[in-house]
């Protein structure tokens, strides 16, 4: 079992610092724009392999109340647009990695969500 309310920003913060890391920071200035719209919900699929779990931690890193990730966001585009101090770990976020729902792991994630 892992933080599944408001965790860190530790997974994102090993992408940035990898030698492969693109910076892909716009894709919250597009999710900050459908915060408080009347259908704010976003469908990111890509093909296999083609970063959904990075994009998800980056978001999480931004988002989530667990952790201060200014200085993680400092030499991205995302730094320069206006919404980026408004929401920047100001939302409570739920991860669940869907990929290890699985066997009792289902049981012990609907316990956590009742």
């Amino acid at each position: 079992m892992g933080i599944y309310l408001n965790p860190g920003n530790e997974p994102f913060t090993a992408a940035v610092n990898s030698e492969l890391y693109v910076d892909k920071t716009e894709l919250i200035t597009y999710t900050n724009s459908r915060i408080g719209k009347d259908r704010p919900l976003i469908c990111s699929s890509r093909t296999r392999r083609f970063g959904k779990t990075m994009a998800v931690t980056m978001l999480t890193a931004y988002y989530s109340k667990g952790c201060r990730s200014e200085k993680l966001f400092a030499g991205f585009k995302i730094r320069q647009n206006v919404s980026f101090h408004k929401h920047l770990n100001n939302h409570n976020v739920i991860l669940m990695d869907i990929q290890w729902m699985y066997g009792d792991a289902r049981k012990k994630y609907k316990e956590i969500l009742l």
